[in-house]
């Protein structure tokens, strides 16, 4: 059985997806691009700045389906310019405990809104027995 995860902290849907799908424990996050939620423009300040935003999205997202962002298991990150590896690594130590996730880094030729950086991911959430 599938639940739909929402909430007003992370940008709504700019399409026909939802920004996340529960599935038992498993949940299936979709791509965060760095849009503040409560405009829902992107974010001023460059990549670093984007990248920040992105993993607020994230962690938003992940909170509202019943988690955290350290329980997510797989991370696939989506850039427009690998030259920028080194301040996605700096900004992701910055939101998550190791051990860390599984993780994809993928140079792309565009995004939407021409952002810079887009991530999405799943998350395991802890089971209580």
């Amino acid at each position: 059985m599938k639940s739909i995860v929402k909430t007003e902290q992370a940008p709504s849907a700019i399409g026909t997806y939802s920004q996340a799908v529960k599935v038992g424990n498993t949940v299936y996050l979709s791509g965060q691009i760095p849009l503040i939620a409560e405009t829902m423009t992107v974010v001023e300040g460059g990549f670093e700045a984007q990248a920040q935003q992105v993993f607020k999205n994230l962690q938003a997202v992940c909170q509202a389906a019943g988690g955290d962002i350290n329980n997510m298991v797989k991370v696939n990150i989506f850039m427009t310019d690998l030259s920028n590896f080194a301040t996605v690594n700096e900004v992701m130590s910055q939101y998550f405990d190791e051990p860390y996730p599984a993780r994809a880094a993928i140079e792309v030729s565009r995004l939407p809104k021409d952002v810079a950086i887009e991530i999405d991911g799943i998350m395991e959430l802890p089971t209580t027995n």
